[in-house]
């Protein structure tokens, strides 16, 4: 509760000083039509609640959300297959100039590491989780933790979160070919609720009583504090475009983008950032 007061008391100033033109829910009456939505899993709790608001409001438009990271995210908006590709990362020059892409970040978003909630560790070093990640630190006692094996989750190529936790957490270092691979924020929290030697890694919006977040280099993971730098693997979540949107895609994206976009984007637990 304390970080959504955070984020909406942060809202009236973010939107206060955007010269983006809110677009209320009502622009949504009278059209007819389909968005598909598809990519970065971090996205879909906002996607999936403000599709669900347009189509109470008008049973005439569908939007289908769909995850399967931020790789096919950008491979099924550039092969015309979604109107939205959702990524947990910038486009890579490539992939706009192969796609002719367009892109749109509205959200701040913090990548923790997880381990069990019984797991005694409650702070890790990037050198730490570096050398656990690349097989150097085997066992939960070498950091403070009881004398069990360390079992690696990941998250598979393509993917936004794992490239955030890469280049930041574990500064491009290794990772051990015996680290088992999943395919999504949910899939990861699962993973890691359900052993109680494993470590892995989600966006801070995805935390909840299932897993536990031990303190990385002395900070705290909540989207209160990579929302003021004093959190710093954090990253951008993008909505992508092939061209520039159109109808009612470039409804919805304005739709992201109002007032009561930023007040979704918060209660899923991210930072609404706005329009550039």
């Amino acid at each position: 509760m304390r970080m959504k007061k955070f984020a909406l008391a942060a809202l009236a100033c973010i939107f206060a000083a955007s010269a983006a033109v809110a677009a209320p829910l009502d622009v949504f009456k009278g059209q007819k039509g389909e968005v598909d939505i598809a990519g970065g899993t971090a996205h879909i709790p906002v996607m999936q609640e403000a599709a669900k608001r347009i189509m109470t409001l008008n049973p005439d438009i569908r939007i289908t959300v769909a995850g399967g990271g931020s790789g096919v995210g950008v491979k099924q908006v550039g092969e015309g297959l979604v109107e939205i590709g959702n990524t947990g990362r910038p486009l890579k020059a490539e992939e706009v100039e192969k796609y002719g892409l367009k892109t749109f970040p509205f959200a701040i978003d913090g990548v923790a590491v997880v381990v069990h909630p019984s797991n005694a560790v409650a702070e890790l070093t990037f050198a730490q989780v570096a050398d656990i990640y690349a097989g150097k630190i085997t066992n939960w006692k070498e950091v403070g933790g009881a004398d069990a094996k360390i079992n690696l989750y990941v998250r598979e190529d393509g993917s936004g979160t794992r490239e955030v936790f890469t280049d930041k957490a574990i500064k491009g270092g290794e990772v051990a070919a015996s680290a088992n691979v999943v395919n999504s924020n949910g899939a990861m929290k699962t993973a890691v609720a359900k052993d109680k030697n494993a470590i892995g890694y989600v966006g801070i919006g995805h935390i909840d009583e299932s897993v536990k977040a031990p303190k990385l280099e002395g900070m705290t993971a909540t989207q209160e504090n990579a929302a003021n730098g004093s959190y710093t693997v954090v990253r951008d979540l993008f909505m992508n475009t092939k061209g520039d949107p159109q109808g009612l895609t470039a409804l919805f994206i304005d739709y992201i983008y109002s007032p009561e976009g930023a007040e979704i984007i918060a209660d899923c637990g991210y930072i609404p950032i706005p329009r550039k």
